[in-house]
């Protein structure tokens, strides 16, 4: 074995101040600097420079009107017309397809309401099961597809209530 050949070590031992005066770290002081809390003990984790804990909501900053105490809720997942040229043609495209496709994370729960933009050109004809802008709408009937209404998500169905 040749100790030329041995890799370097540069990773130093942590120094563990206060073990007595062979560590090179013992004596008056030990490392610690002068006096003060860091020098005596310990401080908590959680320690935030007080004794009392100011409540939560007294930390968080000032919401005011109506609906501060509503969750804020994201809306429907995006979809541009673009990432459907991937279909073949005469496929048809929901939440399901857009996964195995790739378009949408496996992890997305199924119930999760997906909308397809009109952003980018369309070249493949497909029944588009999703609710849809009027953009997309038009530019999915120009490249000779169809929007299916009968079955889209729930999102299409709380948008048909309102009309």
């Amino acid at each position: 074995m040749n100790l030329a050949g041995l890799p370097k070590t540069t990773a130093r031992r942590k120094k563990r101040v206060g073990r007595g005066y062979g560590s090179g770290r013992g004596g008056h002081a030990s490392g610690r600097g002068t006096k003060g809390q860091k020098a005596r003990g310990k401080i908590g984790l959680f320690f935030q420079g007080t004794k009392f804990k100011k409540s939560l909501l007294k930390r968080l900053p000032l919401v005011r009107g109506k609906g501060k105490f509503k969750v804020q809720k994201a809306g429907p997942v995006a979809v541009n017309l673009k990432y459907l040229n991937l279909f073949e043609k005469g496929e048809e495209v929901d939440v399901a397809s857009l996964k195995t496709k790739g378009i949408l994370p496996k992890t997305l729960p199924e119930e999760t309401a997906v909308k397809i933009l009109g952003e980018g050109e369309i070249k493949v004809a497909l029944k588009v099961a999703l609710p849809v802008s009027q953009g997309a709408r038009g530019k999915i009937e120009k490249a000779g597809g169809e929007v299916i209404t009968n079955k889209m998500n729930k999102l299409s169905k709380s948008s048909q209530k309102k009309e």
